[in-house]
């Protein structure tokens, strides 16, 4: 059995991936800009590699045997083109056959998000390919924004009055595992994860106040002030305050809030709602102020 490649393996999405892949009975192949080099501490079937989209020396040991491979962009990397593609070209050559893409609802319609030139490469190539187009994932808010969240009790995004049709990342998990464990009946499709309502971050402010137990704000910034305070209190690098900036253009814009049922069709049960999402991370501390100290904004 060819091992399946996971680039972002210890991500929201990836370490959940990993485990279904490996409950299924794959072998999983972890891609790793620092691997410990010692796989003996992984569970049976995983393994790791040096992996880095911008240094050739690292494509060929990650690729050779790989059939399956799940894509993530890494969020500093903004140009795909230059940073992305070289390197797909890459495990084309060397067999690779279906690749499972983590994208971004919308995509097709948004040209201004680098998720939209992967999947014109890939459209292109000789590779087989499946398209998750993850609607916005609940755990930004306690992995990206979460310092705002835990120190600040406020949501500071300039989405506006839109309404964001927000995802548990374990769903989406779900979903690409079933591409990669049956690509032909995945292959050449887009699957939109969403969960099972389109949220306004007023409406996230006021679950979170009620369940929290303390008042969380949500401040609308314009482009400018967001810009100036992901960098700032954020430490957000430029080329993912610009993804992220038209992520939340496009739900200020009305453009995020499309619901589907494609966890449902795919996993054969419904998405976790935002009330269960919220409730199971405050129980395990995720969305206490201590936990900053861990987990960092």
């Amino acid at each position: 059995m060819q091992p399946v490649l996971v680039t972002g393996a210890s991500g929201n999405v990836g370490a959940h991936l990993v485990r279904l892949l490996l409950e299924a009975g794959d072998e999983v192949r972890a891609a790793a800009t620092s691997p410990s080099g010692d796989d003996r501490a992984n569970p049976a079937g995983l393994t790791t590699v040096r992996f880095d989209f911008t240094d050739p020396a690292t494509w060929d040991d990650a690729f050779t045997g790989v059939h399956r491979m799940f894509l993530l962009r890494p969020p500093h990397l903004g140009r795909p083109k230059r940073d992305l593609i070289p390197a797909l070209r890459r495990a084309e050559a060397l067999g690779v056959q279906h690749v499972v893409f983590l994208s971004l609802q919308g995509a097709e319609r948004n040209r201004l998000v680098p998720h939209a030139a992967v999947e014109q490469w890939l459209r292109a190539s000789s590779l087989s390919w499946s398209f998750v187009r993850a609607s916005f994932f609940m755990q930004n808010l306690t992995g990206t924004h979460g310092a705002d969240l835990r120190e600040r009790s406020q949501i500071v995004v300039p989405a506006g009055r839109g309404a964001t049709a927000f995802v548990d990342a374990a769903d989406v998990a779900a979903v690409a595992a079933a591409c990669l464990l049956d690509p032909d009946a995945h292959a050449q499709r887009a699957w939109t994860p969403t969960g099972p309502a389109a949220l306004t971050y007023d409406e996230v402010a006021a679950v979170l106040s009620e369940e929290l137990d303390r008042p969380v704000h949500y401040a609308r910034p314009g482009l400018l002030r967001y810009a100036l305070h992901a960098r700032r209190a954020l430490r957000m690098p430029l080329g993912m305050v610009a993804v992220t900036s038209a992520i939340y253009t496009s739900a200020r814009l009305g453009l995020a809030a499309g619901l589907t049922a494609d966890v449902q069709e795919v996993t054969g049960r419904p998405p976790v709602t935002f009330l269960e999402f919220v409730l199971r991370e405050r129980d395990d501390g995720s969305l206490s102020p201590a936990a900053s100290a861990t987990r960092g904004p």
